[in-house]
């Protein structure tokens, strides 16, 4: 009972909070990464943009630290259904190696990833602008000023987003020391000033159906979409190869039992002396693999994981996972894994006990440490290992 409450705490702690006109309403920052590769995240605070003296990090939960959260809080003050106009978050002095980060980061199309209300809010760290053949122009901008663009209904925030459609990128040039739009430069560092502006809009849709709100809009490349070209062409492809192992097993089989029929009905003394063809097999089909604990493992372990995506799945399609609650699909993985482990155990166990099977201590361990084992030994790999540097040299310092 208590894993099931913890499930059920997982999937529906993440509706809507109730605010008042001018409640402070916090917005986390969380992660940077390159647009075409969402897997690939580091902590806002890698790049050198605006941050609190004290960085204090939200509590995550067990979804949201395998979705790969950071959240932490930020210096942007934005209360309830308050406009804000152009207001000053602060005056950053970047070094020549900061402006090279920055630059790098743009050029790789990093995108940041900010929270408001458990609201995931996208956007891009800056702006390139190629033109030009002979001679050709390649500028790096960085975007200095933020429209938050929120929708409430109630007392409740609907939706949010950011935009820099009226706002010109801060240009980055290679290098520091020279003067770049008439912001002050010198001694080898660029000052850049970070502005916002918050803007509420009032929405008619409630809040309970705000995951619609969500659904509607894209902001990565719509690679999950279903091609069903795709899928029936692969469909077809696999009828006409199973029908064409059918016709050919049949015509073989067809032949062999035609051939056995003959000797039986002739005495077969003068024919074949041995059996030959599929028969040869047939003392072979029933007999006990050498490792029958890895057999009934794999087999149990199996089972466990198409239980758990039938549950997942399930799930999915009754409304059960919150899209604003982050992580939660992850949570109910972990939680279903473990409620399912029974699964795994019964299934192994039983086969185990068909084949004759007399250790099974060791069969529930296997079982038991299979995945999860596997799980924790390359977790750990990976986090030993010697990292390359990879966008900026302050991530591994």
């Amino acid at each position: 009972m208590a894993a099931l409450r913890v499930l059920i705490l997982g999937l529906f702690s993440g509706w809507a909070a109730g605010y008042k006109q001018g409640d402070n309403v916090t917005l986390y920052v969380n992660k940077v990464g390159p647009y075409h590769n969402p897997q690939e995240t580091y902590h806002y605070y890698t790049l050198p943009v605006c941050r609190p003296e004290k960085v204090h990090h939200k509590s995550l939960s067990l979804g949201e630290v395998l979705d790969g959260d950071r959240m932490a809080e930020s210096l942007y003050h934005i209360r309830f259904r308050e406009n804000v106009e152009r207001k000053s978050l602060c005056k950053l002095t970047l070094s020549e190696k900061q402006v090279d980060e920055l630059r790098e980061a743009i050029e790789e199309l990093y995108y940041f990833e900010f929270v408001l209300d458990d609201i995931p809010i996208w956007g891009f760290v800056g702006y390139i602008e190629e033109s030009g053949f002979l001679p050709h122009s390649h500028k790096v901008g960085l975007w200095t000023h933020l429209d938050f663009n929120i929708e409430y209904n109630g007392d409740s925030v609907i939706f949010a987003n950011v935009s820099v459609k009226d706002v010109k990128p801060f240009p980055l040039e290679e290098g520091a020391g020279a003067a770049v739009g008439g912001v002050g430069v010198g001694g080898g560092s660029l000052t850049v000033t970070h502005t916002y502006s918050v803007r509420w809009y009032e929405s008619n849709l409630p809040s309970s159906r705000r995951g619609e709100r969500l659904r509607d809009y894209s902001f990565f490349p719509k690679t999950l979409e279903i091609h069903w070209l795709s899928i029936i062409n692969s469909l077809v492809l696999v009828v006409l190869l199973l029908g064409f192992v059918i016709i050919i097993l049949m015509r073989v089989l067809k032949n062999d039992f035609a051939r056995y029929n003959v000797e039986e009905e002739g005495g077969c003394d003068d024919l074949d002396q041995g059996d030959n063809g599929w028969k040869i097999i047939h003392t072979d089909v029933f007999r006990f693999p050498p490792f029958k604990s890895l057999l009934c493992a794999v087999l149990g372990v199996g089972a466990q994981f198409l239980t758990l995506a039938t549950a997942i799945i399930v799930m999915a399609l009754l409304g059960m996972f919150n899209v604003h609650r982050h992580g939660a699909i992850n949570s109910a993985a972990i939680v279903l894994y473990a409620l399912t482990s029974c699964v795994s155990g019964y299934v192994s166990c039983s086969f185990y006990t068909q084949i004759n099977g007399q250790r099974w201590v060791w069969n529930i361990i296997l079982t038991s440490s299979l995945f999860s084992g596997d799980v924790l030994l390359g977790t750990a790999r990976v986090q030993v290992r010697p990292r390359r540097s990879a966008s900026f040299e302050a991530l591994y310092n």
